[in-house]
Parts: structure tokens; C-alpha cells; sequence
């Protein structure tokens, strides 16, 4: 239960209809979304965040603790989480019909997606419906076919038509929309993997990424202002990496596809980091942006919400120097390199565990990396990825060379292999627990030979 005096003291939005869109496996729902029609046309729209700082106080063992973790771990079998399953799942969690505490931004709006007027606050809320991407994603497309009275469906059409005039105004301003699809695994109940899929991000997505975007930069600019804050920043691409893909794109033409220029344009791309240092976000094209909206798995959005409180509900002074807070800032950053490679190397592994299924199969991909010692392929049904040593590319000894430039291997007889292109191979090894694939070549004529058999 929730004191009664606190909920006195925020602002009360239990009877704005609200409700939150996260994956079907999801359980800490750790964000929402409230809609409310004004009588002058406009709308009013909350992006609400649980109020983790309101439970996690500094200097707690259970604040020492998320701050050495950073950020919770999704690896393909587990979560690891970055606070205890009572706060995440239970006291912070937005579960529908619940009173919870909340961190939001209050967004007064006209139907052209113009933010008219804001207003940061603390709130008490009350969710109405929970769902995840999919249902939220045929309410989208119900609404499409016929118009719906109900208040859910109603919501989310209104929401999803701001969000695309907020996206649309984004890429216009020359925000990068490179969208990868995920990979996921369908476990059996001794954790081996029995199917691959992969949900490609659809409209439902870009509604809640919207909305969090908007929250995310609007908290940046007005906490942000002249203090020193926790900034999300994005440096320019590496300029000789983005002319060399670009040279290889005019060079090839259609003959190489544009997810292989995707991958490229990607490698090219600086890591996003957390400073204190305001550089801007390049990759969505924005001066000013933080991470402010998920405070139950990563620490920096904690800290925003700590700084907000400071700055702007309650003008306290800040008790730490900007040098104590950008060495917090390049530990998360460091957190989150370690997560996301641990994440990696899970996936490495299960894809090494789904092939040892299919040693000596020949399947079909394509090259996906070019080094000095081999060729990365991808494969094209279930995108798992392996290496052809140079070994094995050279049974008779021939010396291939690594044209860095052109993104390819050409040998000494003048033949070449170049990213992107079509291959066929046959899976040879499967290190599980290294999560390495070895490939070998399959020639056309051997291939040939294979089918006929």
C-alpha cells in the first residue's frame, strides 16, 4: 500500500485513462501512456515512469548494489536484473489496476504533434490496460479498417498518428532509421533451442519509442539547462568508414543489397555513451537527449531522475561535482559495453547449440564480414553466423589477399569474395561453449553433385 500522504503530495492521474505496450514476456513494466481528449481540441498525453528513486535512496545497499550492476542483463535464456524482484516486478512494476508511484512528463499537444506546453512531475497513476506489442499492433490495424468507440482503441489511434508525424519530423531532421530485426529463440524445457524467430519492430513500437523519445529530450533540455546533468550522446561516424561505404555503394550498384549497406553504415556509427559533456546525439538528430525512461533496469536513468528531483521539483543543491558525476557516467557507459557483449555472447551461444543440430548440412547465406583470416557468412533461414577459415578457403596453398577498401578477399588467380555476396556452405563444427560456427565452401559444381545425391 501506498502512504496516503504521498499520494497527496503528487499530482493525481488515476482518472486518466492509461496503459502500457511491452513484449508478451515482459514484467516489469517500468513505463505508460495516459490520453485525455481537452475541450479545446487538444490532447493531453502522460509518459509516465515508475518512480524507482522514491524506493532506491543513495547510499542504500540496495542502490550500491544496481550501481555496480549498471543495467539489467537479458541473455536468451535469463534475466538478470538490475534491482531485486520485489522492486522491479512488484512495487515498481505499473501492473494494471494498481496505484503507483511515477516520475512523468505531462504533454499538453494538438493533433499535429506540436508540443504546445510540459510539465514534469510526480504523479500517482493507475493503469487500465496492459499490452504487449502485438495486441497493441491489431488494435493499429483494426483502426485502419473501421473506426472503434472503444477507449483503448481510440487512444492508440490518436497516439500512433502523433507518433508518426513525431517520427517523420526526426527523419526529416536526419535522424538515422537503420532497423534491425531481433532474433529470438523458442526454447524447449531443457533450455535448447527448437525454433528461431524474429519480430521486426512495426508500428506499435515506433508509438511507444516516440513518446519515450519526447520524454527523454524534453527532460534533457529543461533539467539540462546550464547544470551539470547525465547526458545520452552520440558522436559523429567515423567520416573515412561512412566515404569508404559510401565509394563501395556507387562501385557495386545494385548488385549489393541494401541490408549490406545497412550493416556497414552501422559499423561505422561511434558508441553511445552517458556524459556530462553535451555533444548531441547524432544518430537521432537531437542536441539535447538523456535517458530518463528506464529507471528499473538502467542506472543512469536513475540518476536523471535524482537530478530532476533536484533541479526542478525541489531546487535542492546537487551534493556531488560534475568530475564524481561523469566518472559515474563513464562507469554505466562501461556497464552496458559489458552487457551488451555478455548479451552477444549469449546469443554466439544458442546459435552454436541450434547448429550442432545441422552438422554436415549445406545451407544457403551470404557474407556478412571480410578479414585477413576468413570469411563471416550469415546464414539466410536462421541467421546464424560462422567463419570459413582462410584454411579453408586455401586447401591448395593459394594466397588470398584482404582488400580492407573494397570489403573483400581476392586471390592470386583473380577470383574474389566480396560482403554481401551469395554463398553456399556446410557446417562443420559447433563450439557451444566458445558460441563459434566453423562453415566450409561449397563449390557450385559440388553443389551440384550434393543435389543430384
Amino acid at each position: 500500500m501506498i502512504d496516503e500522504k504521498e499520494i497527496l503530495r503528487r499530482r493525481d492521474m488515476r482518472e486518466a485513462f492509461t496503459f502500457t505496450i511491452d513484449p508478451a514476456d515482459a514484467k516489469d513494466f517500468d513505463d505508460a501512456l495516459s490520453f485525455e481528449e481537452l475541450e479545446d481540441g487538444l490532447l493531453r498525453i502522460g509518459v509516465h515512469i515508475a518512480d524507482v528513486s522514491h524506493y532506491v535512496k543513495p547510499g542504500t545497499k540496495t542502490d550500491d548494489d544496481a550501481y555496480k550492476r549498471g543495467t539489467s542483463v537479458y541473455l536468451v535464456d535469463r534475466v538478470i536484473p538490475m534491482l531485486p524482484e520485489e522492486l522491479c516486478n512488484d512495487l515498481c512494476s505499473l501492473r494494471p489496476g494498481e496505484d503507483k508511484l511515477c516520475m512523468s512528463v505531462i504533454f499538453t499537444m494538438d493533433r499535429d504533434a506540436r508540443v504546445l506546453k510540459h510539465k514534469i512531475c510526480r504523479t500517482v497513476i493507475r493503469s487500465d490496460a496492459r499490452l504487449n506489442y502485438d495486441e497493441a499492433q491489431q488494435i493499429i490495424e483494426r483502426n485502419m479498417q473501421q473506426s472503434s468507440c472503444q477507449p483503448i482503441a481510440e487512444a492508440i489511434a490518436t497516439l500512433n498518428s502523433l507518433a508518426a508525424k513525431l517520427r517523420a519530423e526526426r527523419i526529416a531532421n536526419g535522424a538515422l532509421t537503420i532497423e534491425q530485426d531481433e532474433m529470438h529463440f523458442r526454447l524447449d524445457e531443457h533450455h535448447h533451442p527448437v525454433e528461431i524467430y524474429f519480430e521486426q519492430p512495426n508500428e506499435a513500437h515506433h508509438l511507444i519509442e516516440e513518446f519515450m523519445l519526447l520524454a527523454n529530450r524534453t527532460v534533457a533540455r529543461e533539467a539540462g539547462s546550464g547544470r551539470p546533468f547525465v547526458y545520452r550522446v552520440h558522436d559523429l561516424p567515423d567520416q573515412e568508414k561512412l566515404e569508404a561505404v559510401k565509394t563501395f555503394k556507387r562501385k557495386m550498384g545494385s548488385r549489393v543489397s541494401p541490408q549490406t549497406i545497412d550493416l556497414l553504415t552501422i559499423r561505422a556509427q561511434a558508441k553511445a555513451v552517458y556524459s556530462t559533456y553535451n555533444i548531441g546525439h547524432f544518430g537521432l538528430a537531437f542536441t539535447h537527449y538523456t535517458h530518463f525512461t528506464s529507471p528499473i533496469r538502467r542506472y543512469p536513468d536513475l540518476m536523471v531522475h535524482r537530478l530532476v528531483e533536484k533541479y526542478i521539483l525541489t531546487g535542492k543543491k546537487l551534493s556531488l561535482s560534475r568530475e564524481e558525476l561523469e566518472m559515474m557516467c563513464e562507469h554505466c557507459s562501461a556497464c552496458e559495453q559489458d552487457a551488451t557483449q555478455a548479451e552477444r555472447d549469449s546469443v554466439k551461444m544458442f546459435q552454436a547449440l541450434w547448429m550442432a543440430d545441422h552438422i554436415g548440412e549445406t545451407l544457403a547465406g551470404h557474407i556478412s564480414g571480410v578479414t585477413d583470416f576468413g570469411l563471416f557468412v550469415q546464414l539466410d533461414e536462421s541467421r546464424c553466423e560462422g567463419l570459413i577459415h582462410m584454411a579453408n578457403l586455401s586447401p591448395n596453398g593459394e594466397y588470398w589477399q584482404h582488400d580492407e577498401k573494397n570489403y573483400r578477399l581476392v586471390c592470386e588467380g583473380h577470383e574474389s569474395y566480396t560482403i554481401g555476396d551469395p554463398v553456399m556452405v556446410k557446417v562443420i563444427r559447433a563450439d557451444v561453449n566458445k558460441g563459434q560456427i566453423d562453415f566450409e565452401l561449397v563449390e557450385n559444381n559440388a553443389l551440384e553433385t550434393i543435389n543430384d545425391k
